[in-house]
Protein backbone atom coordinates (compact mmCIF):
# COMPACT_ATOMS: atom_id res chain seq x y z
CA UNK A 1 0.00 0.00 0.00
CA UNK A 2 1.30 3.69 -0.86
CA UNK A 3 0.25 6.66 0.73
CA UNK A 4 -0.32 9.11 -1.86
CA UNK A 5 -0.42 12.97 -2.00
CA UNK A 6 -1.81 14.48 -5.29
CA UNK A 7 -2.19 18.35 -6.22
CA UNK A 8 -4.71 18.23 -9.40
CA UNK A 9 -6.97 15.44 -8.08
CA UNK A 10 -9.97 17.10 -9.27
CA UNK A 11 -9.15 17.58 -12.43
CA UNK A 12 -9.03 15.49 -16.00
CA UNK A 13 -7.03 12.84 -14.76
CA UNK A 14 -6.97 12.96 -10.92
CA UNK A 15 -10.86 12.46 -10.80
CA UNK A 16 -10.52 9.29 -12.57
CA UNK A 17 -6.73 8.11 -10.96
CA UNK A 18 -7.88 8.93 -7.17
CA UNK A 19 -11.25 6.42 -7.27
CA UNK A 20 -8.54 3.82 -9.13
CA UNK A 21 -5.97 4.14 -6.08
CA UNK A 22 -8.51 3.73 -3.47
CA UNK A 23 -9.96 0.55 -4.63
CA UNK A 24 -6.90 -0.87 -4.85
CA UNK A 25 -5.93 -0.42 -1.12
CA UNK A 26 -3.67 2.74 -1.55
CA UNK A 27 -4.27 6.19 1.00
CA UNK A 28 -4.80 8.74 -0.94
CA UNK A 29 -4.68 12.56 0.10
CA UNK A 30 -5.26 15.79 -2.66
CA UNK A 31 -4.36 19.24 -2.49
CA UNK A 32 -7.63 21.53 -3.02
CA UNK A 33 -8.62 24.78 -2.87
CA UNK A 34 -11.40 26.35 -0.38
CA UNK A 35 -14.67 25.03 -1.99
CA UNK A 36 -13.28 22.37 -3.71
CA UNK A 37 -13.62 19.64 -1.42
CA UNK A 38 -16.81 18.49 -3.02
CA UNK A 39 -15.12 17.18 -5.75
CA UNK A 40 -13.18 14.92 -4.57
CA UNK A 41 -14.26 11.15 -5.00
CA UNK A 42 -15.10 9.63 -1.20
CA UNK A 43 -12.61 8.60 0.62
CA UNK A 44 -9.71 10.64 -0.09
CA UNK A 45 -8.99 13.37 2.36
CA UNK A 46 -8.51 16.79 0.79
CA UNK A 47 -5.46 19.02 2.39
CA UNK A 48 -6.51 23.29 1.63
CA UNK A 49 -3.27 24.79 0.04
CA UNK A 50 -2.48 26.79 -3.52
CA UNK A 51 -1.06 24.36 -5.45
CA UNK A 52 1.34 27.18 -6.93
CA UNK A 53 2.53 27.74 -3.68
CA UNK A 54 5.06 25.05 -1.53
CA UNK A 55 4.89 26.70 1.20
CA UNK A 56 1.27 26.64 1.46
CA UNK A 57 1.47 22.90 1.71
CA UNK A 58 4.54 21.19 1.97
CA UNK A 59 4.18 20.56 6.13
CA UNK A 60 0.69 18.46 4.57
CA UNK A 61 2.64 16.05 2.63
CA UNK A 62 3.73 14.13 5.23
CA UNK A 63 3.35 11.33 5.92
CA UNK A 64 2.51 10.88 2.23
CA UNK A 65 5.33 8.32 0.66
CA UNK A 66 4.66 9.17 -2.96
CA UNK A 67 3.52 12.14 -4.35
CA UNK A 68 1.54 12.64 -7.92
CA UNK A 69 1.76 15.85 -9.56
CA UNK A 70 -1.05 16.09 -12.30
CA UNK A 71 -1.87 19.92 -12.05
CA UNK A 72 -1.60 21.73 -15.38
CA UNK A 73 -3.73 24.32 -17.92
CA UNK A 74 -7.06 22.60 -19.30
CA UNK A 75 -7.11 22.07 -23.16
CA UNK A 76 -3.89 22.78 -24.07
CA UNK A 77 -3.74 25.51 -26.86
CA UNK A 78 -1.28 27.75 -28.16
CA UNK A 79 -3.07 30.71 -27.29
CA UNK A 80 -2.04 29.36 -23.19
CA UNK A 81 1.33 30.70 -23.12
CA UNK A 82 1.12 32.68 -20.30
CA UNK A 83 -0.97 29.95 -18.15
CA UNK A 84 1.82 27.33 -18.99
CA UNK A 85 4.23 29.88 -17.37
CA UNK A 86 2.15 30.65 -14.88
CA UNK A 87 -0.05 27.54 -14.14
CA UNK A 88 1.98 24.36 -15.37
CA UNK A 89 5.50 25.93 -14.61
CA UNK A 90 4.65 27.16 -11.17
CA UNK A 91 3.46 24.23 -10.27
CA UNK A 92 5.66 21.48 -11.26
CA UNK A 93 8.36 23.56 -8.93
CA UNK A 94 6.52 23.90 -6.30
CA UNK A 95 5.46 19.91 -6.22
CA UNK A 96 9.49 19.46 -6.32
CA UNK A 97 9.72 22.12 -3.54
CA UNK A 98 7.65 20.28 -1.19
CA UNK A 99 8.04 16.94 -1.85
CA UNK A 100 12.11 17.63 -1.12
CA UNK A 101 11.38 19.37 2.20
CA UNK A 102 8.43 16.39 2.64
CA UNK A 103 11.22 13.46 2.43
CA UNK A 104 9.00 11.85 -0.16
CA UNK A 105 10.60 8.62 -1.83
CA UNK A 106 9.07 9.46 -5.23
CA UNK A 107 7.87 11.62 -7.34
CA UNK A 108 5.24 10.96 -10.34
CA UNK A 109 5.07 14.00 -13.09
CA UNK A 110 3.00 14.38 -15.75
CA UNK A 111 5.09 15.86 -18.45
CA UNK A 112 4.95 16.09 -22.31
CA UNK A 113 6.06 14.44 -25.42
CA UNK A 114 9.27 16.22 -26.60
CA UNK A 115 11.55 17.27 -28.77
CA UNK A 116 8.15 18.49 -31.07
CA UNK A 117 7.64 20.53 -34.06
CA UNK A 118 4.75 22.59 -32.25
CA UNK A 119 3.44 23.76 -28.80
CA UNK A 120 6.61 24.78 -28.01
CA UNK A 121 5.48 27.41 -25.18
CA UNK A 122 3.34 24.43 -23.58
CA UNK A 123 6.87 21.81 -23.67
CA UNK A 124 9.31 24.14 -22.38
CA UNK A 125 7.92 25.06 -18.80
CA UNK A 126 7.49 21.26 -18.57
CA UNK A 127 11.01 20.52 -19.61
CA UNK A 128 11.95 23.09 -17.13
CA UNK A 129 10.29 20.91 -14.28
CA UNK A 130 11.61 18.20 -15.54
CA UNK A 131 14.97 19.56 -15.16
CA UNK A 132 14.51 21.02 -11.72
CA UNK A 133 13.44 17.32 -11.03
CA UNK A 134 16.91 15.35 -11.84
CA UNK A 135 18.73 18.28 -9.89
CA UNK A 136 16.27 17.62 -6.92
CA UNK A 137 17.95 14.37 -6.40
CA UNK A 138 14.59 13.19 -5.81
CA UNK A 139 13.47 9.45 -7.22
CA UNK A 140 11.03 10.18 -9.72
CA UNK A 141 8.81 8.75 -13.08
CA UNK A 142 8.26 10.97 -15.60
CA UNK A 143 5.32 10.14 -17.85
CA UNK A 144 5.77 11.85 -21.21
CA UNK A 145 2.29 12.08 -23.11
CA UNK A 146 1.61 14.33 -26.49
CA UNK A 147 -2.24 14.26 -25.96
CA UNK A 148 -4.37 12.16 -23.71
CA UNK A 149 -8.05 11.20 -25.54
CA UNK A 150 -11.12 11.19 -23.04
CA UNK A 151 -14.19 12.99 -22.39
CA UNK A 152 -13.94 16.57 -23.73
CA UNK A 153 -10.73 15.74 -25.19
CA UNK A 154 -11.04 14.47 -28.31
CA UNK A 155 -10.12 16.90 -31.06
CA UNK A 156 -7.22 15.08 -32.42
CA UNK A 157 -9.03 12.41 -33.87
CA UNK A 158 -9.59 15.15 -36.64
CA UNK A 159 -5.94 14.80 -37.08
CA UNK A 160 -5.34 10.59 -37.33
CA UNK A 161 -4.69 10.53 -41.04
CA UNK A 162 -1.86 12.61 -40.61
CA UNK A 163 -0.60 10.14 -38.16
CA UNK A 164 -1.03 7.31 -40.44
CA UNK A 165 1.01 9.19 -43.35
CA UNK A 166 3.70 9.67 -40.81
CA UNK A 167 3.80 5.94 -39.89
CA UNK A 168 3.81 4.61 -43.71
CA UNK A 169 6.92 6.81 -44.01
CA UNK A 170 10.21 5.39 -42.72
CA UNK A 171 12.10 9.11 -41.82
CA UNK A 172 9.34 9.77 -39.78
CA UNK A 173 7.90 6.66 -37.62
CA UNK A 174 9.88 7.90 -34.95
CA UNK A 175 8.53 11.15 -34.62
CA UNK A 176 5.17 9.09 -35.02
CA UNK A 177 5.91 6.62 -31.91
CA UNK A 178 7.16 9.84 -29.49
CA UNK A 179 3.89 12.40 -30.52
CA UNK A 180 1.72 9.71 -30.99
CA UNK A 181 -2.24 9.83 -28.89
CA UNK A 182 -3.14 7.80 -26.45
CA UNK A 183 -6.17 7.40 -24.28
CA UNK A 184 -7.06 7.97 -20.63
CA UNK A 185 -7.59 5.05 -19.63
CA UNK A 186 -4.45 4.10 -21.08
CA UNK A 187 -3.16 7.45 -18.85
CA UNK A 188 -4.18 6.17 -15.64
CA UNK A 189 -3.06 2.77 -16.30
CA UNK A 190 0.37 3.94 -16.52
CA UNK A 191 0.22 6.15 -13.43
CA UNK A 192 -1.05 3.38 -11.06
CA UNK A 193 1.84 1.42 -12.17
CA UNK A 194 4.05 4.15 -11.93
CA UNK A 195 2.37 4.95 -8.04
CA UNK A 196 2.63 1.07 -7.38
CA UNK A 197 6.12 0.57 -8.67
CA UNK A 198 8.92 3.84 -7.43
CA UNK A 199 11.94 4.47 -9.40
CA UNK A 200 14.97 4.35 -8.07
CA UNK A 201 16.97 7.21 -9.99
CA UNK A 202 14.57 8.55 -12.83
CA UNK A 203 12.63 7.17 -14.80
CA UNK A 204 11.10 8.00 -18.11
CA UNK A 205 7.57 6.76 -19.49
CA UNK A 206 7.36 7.72 -23.37
CA UNK A 207 4.17 6.85 -25.49
CA UNK A 208 5.06 3.79 -26.43
CA UNK A 209 5.28 2.78 -23.03
CA UNK A 210 1.81 4.10 -22.52
CA UNK A 211 -0.01 2.56 -25.16
CA UNK A 212 0.89 -0.62 -23.87
CA UNK A 213 -1.48 -0.29 -21.13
Amino acid sequence: MRNVFITGGTGYMGRQLIPILLNRGHAVRALVRPGSKSKLPPGCTPELGDALNAESYAHLVQPSDTFVQLVGSPKPSPRKARQFREIDLQSGLAAVMAARQAGIRHLVYVSVAHPAPLMHAYIEPRVQVEEAISSSGLNATILRPWYVLGPGHRWPYLILPAYWIMGAIPSKRATDARLGLVGLKQMIAALVEAVENPAQGIRIIEVPDIRRH
